[in-house]
Protein backbone atom coordinates (compact mmCIF):
# COMPACT_ATOMS: atom_id res chain seq x y z
CA UNK A 1 0.00 0.00 0.00
CA UNK A 2 2.60 2.50 1.31
CA UNK A 3 4.62 1.64 -2.53
CA UNK A 4 0.75 2.30 -4.10
CA UNK A 5 0.88 5.93 -2.74
CA UNK A 6 4.46 6.64 -3.25
CA UNK A 7 3.93 6.18 -7.18
CA UNK A 8 1.55 8.62 -6.80
CA UNK A 9 4.04 11.34 -7.24
CA UNK A 10 5.00 9.81 -10.45
CA UNK A 11 4.01 10.39 -13.67
CA UNK A 12 0.05 8.87 -13.79
CA UNK A 13 0.63 6.55 -17.01
CA UNK A 14 3.37 4.79 -15.22
CA UNK A 15 1.66 4.73 -11.86
CA UNK A 16 0.25 1.34 -12.73
CA UNK A 17 2.93 -0.55 -14.40
CA UNK A 18 5.31 -0.11 -12.01
CA UNK A 19 2.76 -0.89 -9.02
CA UNK A 20 1.30 -4.09 -10.51
CA UNK A 21 4.18 -5.03 -12.97
CA UNK A 22 1.99 -5.67 -15.52
CA UNK A 23 4.93 -6.49 -17.77
CA UNK A 24 6.98 -9.19 -15.50
CA UNK A 25 3.68 -11.09 -15.22
CA UNK A 26 3.21 -11.67 -18.50
CA UNK A 27 -0.33 -9.38 -19.10
CA UNK A 28 -0.96 -5.75 -19.93
CA UNK A 29 -2.92 -3.11 -18.58
CA UNK A 30 -5.95 -3.26 -21.28
CA UNK A 31 -5.62 -7.00 -20.89
CA UNK A 32 -5.61 -7.21 -16.73
CA UNK A 33 -8.66 -4.38 -16.91
CA UNK A 34 -10.96 -6.37 -19.33
CA UNK A 35 -9.85 -9.63 -17.07
CA UNK A 36 -11.31 -7.87 -14.09
CA UNK A 37 -14.67 -6.59 -16.21
CA UNK A 38 -14.83 -10.31 -17.16
CA UNK A 39 -14.34 -11.62 -13.02
CA UNK A 40 -16.98 -8.31 -12.11
CA UNK A 41 -19.65 -9.91 -14.67
CA UNK A 42 -19.76 -12.84 -13.68
CA UNK A 43 -19.71 -12.95 -9.92
CA UNK A 44 -22.20 -9.61 -9.87
CA UNK A 45 -25.15 -12.20 -9.29
CA UNK A 46 -23.93 -11.54 -5.81
CA UNK A 47 -25.54 -7.92 -5.73
CA UNK A 48 -28.88 -9.26 -6.96
CA UNK A 49 -28.85 -12.71 -5.12
CA UNK A 50 -27.61 -11.13 -1.76
CA UNK A 51 -30.39 -8.36 -0.59
CA UNK A 52 -32.88 -11.39 -1.22
CA UNK A 53 -31.83 -13.81 0.61
CA UNK A 54 -31.20 -11.43 4.11
CA UNK A 55 -33.56 -9.16 3.51
CA UNK A 56 -36.31 -11.99 2.41
CA UNK A 57 -35.93 -13.26 5.65
CA UNK A 58 -38.18 -12.57 8.54
CA UNK A 59 -36.47 -12.85 11.86
CA UNK A 60 -38.11 -13.96 14.92
CA UNK A 61 -36.53 -11.72 16.87
CA UNK A 62 -35.62 -8.30 16.20
CA UNK A 63 -36.46 -6.45 12.85
CA UNK A 64 -35.85 -7.13 8.94
CA UNK A 65 -32.97 -5.95 7.02
CA UNK A 66 -34.17 -3.14 4.69
CA UNK A 67 -33.59 -4.50 0.94
CA UNK A 68 -31.86 -1.03 -0.07
CA UNK A 69 -29.47 -1.16 3.04
CA UNK A 70 -28.09 -4.75 2.44
CA UNK A 71 -27.73 -3.79 -1.62
CA UNK A 72 -25.38 -0.95 -0.41
CA UNK A 73 -23.13 -3.01 2.45
CA UNK A 74 -23.00 -6.12 -0.46
CA UNK A 75 -21.87 -3.82 -3.31
CA UNK A 76 -19.68 -1.89 -0.67
CA UNK A 77 -17.86 -4.56 0.96
CA UNK A 78 -17.42 -5.88 -2.01
CA UNK A 79 -15.28 -3.25 -3.74
CA UNK A 80 -13.76 -1.55 -1.14
CA UNK A 81 -12.05 -5.30 -0.33
CA UNK A 82 -11.62 -6.39 -3.50
CA UNK A 83 -9.32 -3.56 -3.85
CA UNK A 84 -7.45 -4.19 -0.73
CA UNK A 85 -6.85 -7.96 -1.82
CA UNK A 86 -5.31 -6.32 -4.79
CA UNK A 87 -3.60 -3.46 -3.72
CA UNK A 88 -1.49 -5.60 -0.63
CA UNK A 89 -1.10 -9.05 -2.59
CA UNK A 90 -1.34 -8.46 -6.62
CA UNK A 91 -3.38 -11.00 -6.83
CA UNK A 92 -6.87 -11.42 -9.18
CA UNK A 93 -9.26 -12.56 -6.45
CA UNK A 94 -11.96 -10.69 -6.00
CA UNK A 95 -13.95 -10.40 -3.13
CA UNK A 96 -18.03 -10.66 -2.29
CA UNK A 97 -20.10 -11.41 0.64
CA UNK A 98 -20.18 -15.37 -0.18
CA UNK A 99 -22.86 -17.96 -0.64
CA UNK A 100 -23.88 -20.64 1.34
CA UNK A 101 -22.42 -18.41 4.46
CA UNK A 102 -25.28 -16.16 4.20
CA UNK A 103 -27.51 -18.94 3.65
CA UNK A 104 -25.88 -20.02 7.00
CA UNK A 105 -26.70 -16.22 8.59
CA UNK A 106 -30.16 -15.98 7.22
CA UNK A 107 -31.69 -19.83 7.61
CA UNK A 108 -29.48 -21.25 10.27
CA UNK A 109 -29.24 -18.37 12.76
CA UNK A 110 -32.29 -16.03 12.02
CA UNK A 111 -35.04 -17.13 10.70
CA UNK A 112 -34.60 -19.95 12.61
CA UNK A 113 -34.67 -17.99 16.07
CA UNK A 114 -31.61 -18.70 17.60
CA UNK A 115 -30.34 -14.86 16.84
CA UNK A 116 -31.59 -11.69 15.77
CA UNK A 117 -29.49 -10.08 12.47
CA UNK A 118 -27.02 -7.62 14.97
CA UNK A 119 -26.24 -10.98 17.45
CA UNK A 120 -25.46 -13.53 13.81
CA UNK A 121 -23.26 -10.42 12.21
CA UNK A 122 -21.77 -10.22 15.56
CA UNK A 123 -20.56 -14.03 15.29
CA UNK A 124 -19.64 -13.20 11.52
CA UNK A 125 -17.31 -10.28 12.80
CA UNK A 126 -15.55 -13.01 15.39
CA UNK A 127 -15.01 -15.19 12.74
CA UNK A 128 -13.58 -12.93 10.59
CA UNK A 129 -10.59 -12.35 13.91
CA UNK A 130 -10.21 -15.80 14.09
CA UNK A 131 -9.34 -15.88 10.53
CA UNK A 132 -6.89 -13.07 10.50
CA UNK A 133 -5.24 -14.56 14.19
CA UNK A 134 -5.26 -17.50 12.46
CA UNK A 135 -3.50 -16.18 9.77
CA UNK A 136 -1.01 -14.30 11.77
CA UNK A 137 0.01 -17.05 14.17
CA UNK A 138 0.85 -19.37 11.43
CA UNK A 139 -2.02 -22.45 12.13
CA UNK A 140 -3.34 -22.37 8.67
CA UNK A 141 -1.42 -25.67 8.10
CA UNK A 142 -2.27 -27.37 11.01
CA UNK A 143 -5.96 -26.71 11.11
CA UNK A 144 -6.12 -27.43 6.87
CA UNK A 145 -4.36 -31.10 7.35
CA UNK A 146 -6.48 -32.05 10.78
CA UNK A 147 -9.53 -32.61 8.50
CA UNK A 148 -9.62 -35.88 5.98
CA UNK A 149 -10.07 -34.19 2.08
CA UNK A 150 -13.45 -36.39 1.45
CA UNK A 151 -14.76 -34.83 4.63
CA UNK A 152 -13.71 -30.99 3.34
CA UNK A 153 -15.93 -32.27 -0.21
CA UNK A 154 -18.61 -33.73 1.50
CA UNK A 155 -19.09 -30.11 3.63
CA UNK A 156 -18.73 -28.16 -0.12
CA UNK A 157 -21.30 -30.80 -1.39
CA UNK A 158 -23.46 -30.25 1.15
CA UNK A 159 -23.34 -26.27 1.21
CA UNK A 160 -24.12 -26.80 -2.45
CA UNK A 161 -26.96 -28.88 -1.92
CA UNK A 162 -28.48 -26.55 0.86
CA UNK A 163 -28.05 -23.50 -1.93
CA UNK A 164 -29.65 -25.07 -4.79
CA UNK A 165 -32.62 -26.09 -2.72
CA UNK A 166 -32.81 -22.58 -0.95
CA UNK A 167 -33.26 -21.67 -4.71
CA UNK A 168 -35.56 -24.06 -5.54
CA UNK A 169 -37.87 -23.48 -2.62
CA UNK A 170 -37.77 -19.78 -2.60
CA UNK A 171 -39.01 -19.82 -5.78
CA UNK A 172 -42.00 -21.96 -5.74
CA UNK A 173 -40.35 -24.84 -7.57
CA UNK A 174 -40.32 -27.27 -4.97
CA UNK A 175 -42.88 -26.10 -2.21
CA UNK A 176 -44.66 -27.59 1.25
CA UNK A 177 -47.30 -30.40 0.40
CA UNK A 178 -50.52 -28.69 1.50
CA UNK A 179 -51.90 -32.56 2.28
CA UNK A 180 -48.83 -32.87 4.15
CA UNK A 181 -48.80 -36.33 2.85
CA UNK A 182 -44.68 -35.78 1.92
CA UNK A 183 -42.63 -32.67 3.70
CA UNK A 184 -42.77 -31.16 0.62
CA UNK A 185 -43.16 -31.84 -3.43
CA UNK A 186 -43.20 -29.88 -6.75
CA UNK A 187 -45.14 -26.32 -6.64
CA UNK A 188 -47.95 -25.93 -8.49
CA UNK A 189 -46.86 -24.96 -12.32
CA UNK A 190 -50.26 -23.94 -12.92
CA UNK A 191 -48.97 -20.09 -11.81
CA UNK A 192 -47.65 -17.08 -12.92
CA UNK A 193 -44.33 -17.25 -10.52
CA UNK A 194 -43.48 -20.80 -11.49
CA UNK A 195 -43.86 -20.40 -15.26
CA UNK A 196 -41.30 -17.68 -14.84
CA UNK A 197 -39.28 -19.34 -12.91
CA UNK A 198 -39.06 -22.09 -15.09
CA UNK A 199 -38.35 -19.50 -18.03
CA UNK A 200 -34.93 -18.45 -16.00
CA UNK A 201 -33.78 -22.31 -15.31
CA UNK A 202 -34.33 -22.93 -19.14
CA UNK A 203 -32.54 -19.64 -20.08
CA UNK A 204 -29.54 -19.50 -17.77
CA UNK A 205 -28.83 -23.28 -18.24
CA UNK A 206 -28.99 -22.62 -22.00
CA UNK A 207 -26.53 -19.60 -21.90
CA UNK A 208 -24.42 -22.05 -19.28
CA UNK A 209 -24.46 -24.83 -21.75
CA UNK A 210 -22.95 -22.56 -24.60
CA UNK A 211 -20.68 -21.46 -22.26
CA UNK A 212 -21.68 -17.84 -22.23
CA UNK A 213 -20.12 -15.31 -20.01
CA UNK A 214 -21.83 -13.88 -17.77
CA UNK A 215 -24.54 -16.29 -17.67
CA UNK A 216 -25.81 -15.68 -14.58
CA UNK A 217 -26.30 -12.11 -14.35
CA UNK A 218 -27.58 -11.99 -17.88
CA UNK A 219 -30.24 -14.55 -16.66
CA UNK A 220 -31.30 -12.43 -13.95
CA UNK A 221 -31.72 -9.92 -15.68
CA UNK A 222 -33.46 -11.51 -18.80
CA UNK A 223 -35.68 -13.55 -16.28
CA UNK A 224 -36.60 -9.90 -14.26
CA UNK A 225 -37.47 -8.65 -17.64
CA UNK A 226 -39.37 -11.07 -18.37
CA UNK A 227 -41.81 -11.46 -15.14
CA UNK A 228 -42.21 -7.83 -15.15
CA UNK A 229 -43.70 -8.22 -18.69
CA UNK A 230 -45.86 -11.11 -17.30
CA UNK A 231 -46.91 -8.61 -14.55
CA UNK A 232 -48.24 -5.79 -16.71
CA UNK A 233 -49.64 -8.36 -18.99
CA UNK A 234 -52.04 -9.86 -15.95
CA UNK A 235 -52.69 -6.24 -14.75
CA UNK A 236 -50.61 -6.68 -11.92
CA UNK A 237 -51.78 -9.90 -10.51
CA UNK A 238 -48.85 -12.03 -10.93
CA UNK A 239 -46.67 -10.43 -9.00
CA UNK A 240 -48.61 -7.30 -6.98
CA UNK A 241 -47.89 -3.77 -7.74
CA UNK A 242 -44.77 -1.57 -6.53
CA UNK A 243 -42.39 -4.47 -5.52
CA UNK A 244 -40.93 -7.10 -7.60
CA UNK A 245 -41.86 -7.69 -11.31
CA UNK A 246 -42.57 -3.76 -11.57
CA UNK A 247 -41.33 -1.16 -13.14
CA UNK A 248 -40.80 2.12 -11.30
CA UNK A 249 -40.20 4.37 -13.92
CA UNK A 250 -36.95 5.98 -15.28
CA UNK A 251 -37.20 8.76 -12.76
CA UNK A 252 -36.96 6.46 -9.67
CA UNK A 253 -34.41 4.57 -10.58
CA UNK A 254 -32.01 6.32 -8.16
CA UNK A 255 -31.55 6.11 -4.92
CA UNK A 256 -28.96 7.48 -2.42
CA UNK A 257 -27.11 4.73 -1.02
CA UNK A 258 -28.18 3.48 2.14
CA UNK A 259 -25.46 3.25 5.11
CA UNK A 260 -27.72 2.52 8.15
CA UNK A 261 -26.65 -0.98 8.83
CA UNK A 262 -22.83 -0.19 9.06
CA UNK A 263 -22.14 -1.45 12.28
CA UNK A 264 -25.32 -2.59 13.60
CA UNK A 265 -23.84 -5.98 15.62
CA UNK A 266 -24.04 -7.47 18.84
CA UNK A 267 -22.75 -9.96 20.99
CA UNK A 268 -25.80 -10.47 23.21
CA UNK A 269 -25.80 -13.94 21.45
CA UNK A 270 -23.51 -15.21 24.61
CA UNK A 271 -25.50 -13.71 26.92
CA UNK A 272 -28.98 -14.51 25.15
CA UNK A 273 -31.66 -17.17 25.97
CA UNK A 274 -31.53 -19.03 22.17
CA UNK A 275 -27.51 -19.70 22.06
CA UNK A 276 -25.39 -18.90 24.65
CA UNK A 277 -21.66 -18.80 25.63
CA UNK A 278 -21.13 -22.70 23.87
CA UNK A 279 -23.50 -22.56 21.02
CA UNK A 280 -22.64 -19.18 20.03
CA UNK A 281 -18.71 -20.06 19.93
CA UNK A 282 -19.59 -23.52 17.62
CA UNK A 283 -21.32 -21.09 15.31
CA UNK A 284 -18.73 -19.14 15.10
CA UNK A 285 -16.29 -22.00 14.67
CA UNK A 286 -18.88 -23.70 11.82
CA UNK A 287 -18.29 -20.09 10.26
CA UNK A 288 -14.73 -20.00 10.47
CA UNK A 289 -14.34 -23.39 9.04
CA UNK A 290 -16.92 -22.58 6.00
CA UNK A 291 -14.70 -19.37 5.36
CA UNK A 292 -11.10 -20.70 5.77
CA UNK A 293 -11.40 -23.88 3.83
CA UNK A 294 -14.05 -21.82 0.82
CA UNK A 295 -11.10 -19.28 0.77
CA UNK A 296 -8.00 -22.37 0.61
CA UNK A 297 -9.50 -24.10 -1.78
CA UNK A 298 -10.62 -20.99 -3.81
CA UNK A 299 -7.17 -19.73 -3.66
CA UNK A 300 -5.21 -22.67 -4.67
CA UNK A 301 -7.51 -23.46 -7.90
CA UNK A 302 -7.10 -19.73 -9.10
CA UNK A 303 -3.70 -19.16 -7.82
CA UNK A 304 -2.50 -22.55 -9.92
CA UNK A 305 -4.16 -21.72 -12.83
CA UNK A 306 -2.79 -17.76 -12.27
CA UNK A 307 0.59 -19.08 -11.82
CA UNK A 308 0.95 -18.31 -8.56
CA UNK A 309 1.32 -21.75 -6.66
CA UNK A 310 5.22 -22.52 -6.66
CA UNK A 311 6.63 -26.02 -7.01
CA UNK A 312 6.10 -26.75 -3.64
CA UNK A 313 2.66 -26.02 -3.88
CA UNK A 314 2.42 -22.97 -1.89
CA UNK A 315 1.27 -19.32 -2.66
CA UNK A 316 4.14 -16.75 -1.73
CA UNK A 317 1.85 -14.09 -0.46
CA UNK A 318 -0.77 -16.35 0.97
CA UNK A 319 -0.37 -15.54 4.32
CA UNK A 320 -1.38 -11.82 3.63
CA UNK A 321 -4.50 -12.95 1.22
CA UNK A 322 -5.68 -14.88 4.01
CA UNK A 323 -5.49 -11.47 6.30
CA UNK A 324 -7.61 -9.68 4.19
CA UNK A 325 -9.90 -12.67 3.45
CA UNK A 326 -9.89 -12.38 7.05
CA UNK A 327 -10.89 -8.77 7.20
CA UNK A 328 -13.25 -8.90 4.39
CA UNK A 329 -15.43 -11.24 6.62
CA UNK A 330 -15.30 -9.01 9.56
CA UNK A 331 -16.60 -6.24 7.00
CA UNK A 332 -19.23 -8.48 5.60
CA UNK A 333 -20.22 -9.07 9.49
CA UNK A 334 -19.75 -5.34 10.69
CA UNK A 335 -21.69 -3.65 7.25
CA UNK A 336 -24.43 -6.51 8.40
CA UNK A 337 -23.90 -8.36 4.55
CA UNK A 338 -22.67 -11.47 5.85
CA UNK A 339 -19.30 -12.90 5.70
CA UNK A 340 -17.27 -12.07 2.31
CA UNK A 341 -15.00 -14.04 0.85
CA UNK A 342 -12.83 -14.68 -2.31
CA UNK A 343 -14.81 -15.67 -5.00
CA UNK A 344 -13.95 -18.36 -7.00
CA UNK A 345 -15.71 -16.95 -10.01
CA UNK A 346 -12.05 -15.00 -9.98
CA UNK A 347 -10.84 -17.43 -12.12
CA UNK A 348 -13.19 -16.14 -15.23
CA UNK A 349 -10.57 -12.99 -14.84
CA UNK A 350 -7.38 -15.17 -14.51
CA UNK A 351 -8.73 -17.33 -18.22
CA UNK A 352 -9.32 -13.91 -19.82
CA UNK A 353 -5.66 -13.47 -18.79
CA UNK A 354 -5.60 -11.42 -15.95
CA UNK A 355 -2.88 -11.91 -13.73
CA UNK A 356 -2.11 -9.15 -11.42
CA UNK A 357 -4.00 -7.29 -8.81
CA UNK A 358 -5.51 -4.90 -11.20
CA UNK A 359 -8.20 -7.51 -12.09
CA UNK A 360 -9.51 -7.58 -8.46
CA UNK A 361 -8.97 -3.67 -8.22
CA UNK A 362 -11.11 -3.04 -11.52
CA UNK A 363 -13.61 -5.57 -10.71
CA UNK A 364 -14.37 -3.45 -7.50
CA UNK A 365 -14.34 -0.10 -8.77
CA UNK A 366 -17.06 -2.16 -10.56
CA UNK A 367 -19.42 -2.35 -7.34
CA UNK A 368 -19.45 1.17 -6.71
CA UNK A 369 -22.01 2.39 -9.22
CA UNK A 370 -24.41 -0.26 -7.97
CA UNK A 371 -25.13 1.62 -4.66
CA UNK A 372 -27.17 3.97 -6.31
CA UNK A 373 -29.73 1.65 -7.89
CA UNK A 374 -31.36 -0.32 -5.21
CA UNK A 375 -34.78 0.55 -6.26
CA UNK A 376 -33.83 -0.89 -9.91
CA UNK A 377 -32.43 -4.30 -8.16
CA UNK A 378 -35.54 -4.19 -5.82
CA UNK A 379 -37.26 -5.19 -9.21
CA UNK A 380 -35.75 -8.91 -9.21
CA UNK A 381 -38.06 -11.61 -7.91
CA UNK A 382 -37.05 -14.57 -6.48
CA UNK A 383 -37.83 -16.68 -9.46
CA UNK A 384 -35.21 -14.91 -11.06
CA UNK A 385 -32.07 -15.49 -9.07
CA UNK A 386 -33.36 -19.50 -8.82
CA UNK A 387 -31.43 -20.54 -11.58
CA UNK A 388 -28.80 -18.76 -9.84
CA UNK A 389 -28.59 -20.70 -6.86
CA UNK A 390 -28.92 -23.62 -8.62
CA UNK A 391 -25.84 -23.29 -11.09
CA UNK A 392 -23.54 -21.94 -7.69
CA UNK A 393 -24.65 -25.49 -6.17
CA UNK A 394 -23.94 -27.22 -8.68
CA UNK A 395 -20.26 -25.63 -8.92
CA UNK A 396 -19.36 -26.58 -5.38
CA UNK A 397 -20.86 -30.36 -5.74
CA UNK A 398 -18.57 -30.69 -8.92
CA UNK A 399 -15.12 -30.36 -5.87
CA UNK A 400 -16.40 -34.19 -5.94
CA UNK A 401 -14.18 -34.59 -8.92
CA UNK A 402 -11.55 -32.43 -8.17
CA UNK A 403 -8.17 -33.69 -9.09
CA UNK A 404 -6.37 -35.31 -6.33
CA UNK A 405 -3.83 -32.89 -4.76
CA UNK A 406 -5.32 -29.71 -5.64
CA UNK A 407 -7.40 -29.38 -2.10
CA UNK A 408 -4.38 -29.80 -0.24
CA UNK A 409 -2.16 -27.18 -2.55
CA UNK A 410 -0.07 -30.06 -4.13
CA UNK A 411 0.99 -31.20 -7.09
CA UNK A 412 -2.27 -32.52 -9.16
CA UNK A 413 -2.84 -36.39 -9.93
CA UNK A 414 -3.81 -37.40 -13.26
CA UNK A 415 -6.99 -39.58 -11.11
CA UNK A 416 -10.02 -37.48 -10.19
CA UNK A 417 -10.37 -37.96 -6.29
CA UNK A 418 -13.86 -38.74 -5.23
CA UNK A 419 -15.19 -39.81 -2.00
CA UNK A 420 -14.44 -43.48 -0.75
CA UNK A 421 -17.78 -44.17 0.65
CA UNK A 422 -16.42 -48.23 1.37
CA UNK A 423 -14.84 -46.67 3.95
CA UNK A 424 -17.19 -46.90 6.92
CA UNK A 425 -15.49 -43.64 8.97
CA UNK A 426 -15.16 -41.38 5.79
CA UNK A 427 -18.26 -42.85 3.86
CA UNK A 428 -20.88 -42.46 6.84
CA UNK A 429 -19.11 -39.29 7.77
CA UNK A 430 -19.66 -37.95 4.71
CA UNK A 431 -22.71 -38.27 3.60
CA UNK A 432 -24.40 -37.39 6.80
CA UNK A 433 -23.01 -34.28 6.25
CA UNK A 434 -23.87 -33.77 2.72
CA UNK A 435 -27.55 -35.17 3.96
CA UNK A 436 -28.14 -33.26 7.26
CA UNK A 437 -27.49 -29.96 5.89
CA UNK A 438 -30.45 -29.45 3.02
CA UNK A 439 -32.32 -31.62 5.15
CA UNK A 440 -32.75 -29.35 8.46
CA UNK A 441 -32.03 -26.23 6.68
CA UNK A 442 -28.21 -25.77 8.37
CA UNK A 443 -25.09 -26.04 7.48
CA UNK A 444 -23.29 -26.13 11.21
CA UNK A 445 -25.62 -29.25 11.94
CA UNK A 446 -24.07 -31.22 8.74
CA UNK A 447 -20.54 -30.35 9.66
CA UNK A 448 -21.39 -31.46 13.21
CA UNK A 449 -23.17 -34.20 12.51
CA UNK A 450 -19.93 -35.64 10.20
CA UNK A 451 -17.33 -34.74 12.99
CA UNK A 452 -18.93 -36.46 15.59
CA UNK A 453 -19.58 -39.59 13.04
CA UNK A 454 -15.74 -39.85 11.81
CA UNK A 455 -14.77 -39.48 15.12
CA UNK A 456 -16.99 -42.11 16.75
CA UNK A 457 -16.14 -44.64 13.91
CA UNK A 458 -12.41 -44.20 14.06
CA UNK A 459 -12.32 -44.20 17.97
CA UNK A 460 -14.65 -47.09 17.87
CA UNK A 461 -11.93 -49.24 15.60
CA UNK A 462 -9.55 -47.79 17.41
CA UNK A 463 -8.00 -45.98 14.57
CA UNK A 464 -6.28 -43.61 16.52
CA UNK A 465 -3.48 -42.15 14.06
CA UNK A 466 -6.48 -41.50 11.82
CA UNK A 467 -8.43 -38.99 14.39
CA UNK A 468 -6.01 -35.84 14.39
CA UNK A 469 -5.75 -33.93 18.23
CA UNK A 470 -7.95 -31.22 16.24
CA UNK A 471 -10.76 -33.43 15.68
CA UNK A 472 -11.01 -34.09 19.38
CA UNK A 473 -11.44 -31.10 20.02
CA UNK A 474 -13.86 -30.02 16.89
CA UNK A 475 -16.07 -33.04 18.51
CA UNK A 476 -15.88 -32.03 21.52
CA UNK A 477 -17.38 -28.98 20.96
CA UNK A 478 -20.29 -30.33 18.19
CA UNK A 479 -21.05 -32.58 20.82
CA UNK A 480 -21.66 -29.77 23.16
CA UNK A 481 -23.66 -27.77 20.73
CA UNK A 482 -25.66 -30.72 20.24
CA UNK A 483 -26.44 -30.87 23.61
CA UNK A 484 -27.39 -27.19 24.66
CA UNK A 485 -30.74 -27.20 24.37
CA UNK A 486 -30.77 -30.03 27.31
CA UNK A 487 -28.44 -28.12 29.34
CA UNK A 488 -30.09 -25.05 29.21
CA UNK A 489 -32.77 -26.31 30.76
CA UNK A 490 -30.52 -27.15 33.78
CA UNK A 491 -27.62 -25.22 34.01
CA UNK A 492 -28.15 -21.37 34.09
CA UNK A 493 -25.16 -20.01 32.66
CA UNK A 494 -25.70 -21.97 29.62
Amino acid sequence: MAQFAGALAERPESILEKYFEFARHGTTLARDTMAGVTTFVVMSYIIFVNPSILAGVKPLHGAALPFAAVLTSTCLVAAVMSIAMGLSTNYAFAIAPGMGLNAVVAYGLVASGKTSFPEAMGLVVLEGVAMVLLAVSGFRELIFKAIPLELKKAIAIGIGLFIAFIGLYNSGIIAQDPSHATPVGLGSFTTWPILVAVFGLVFTFAMRAVRFKGDLIVGIIGTTIFATIVNAATNYSAFGKGGVAYWPGFHHLYASPNFTLIGNISLHSFSGAQLGVIASLVWVFSLFLSDFFDFSGTSIGVGKAAGYVDKDGNIPQFKKALVVDGLAAMAGGGASASSATTYIESGAGVAAGGRTGWVAVTAGLLFIPFMFISPLIGMVPAQATAAALVVVGWLMISTLTEAEGEAEGGPAANKLAGIDFHDLAIGLSAALAIMVMPFTYSITNGIGFGFITYTLICAARREWKRIHPFMWIATGAFVLYFLVPVLQQHISWF
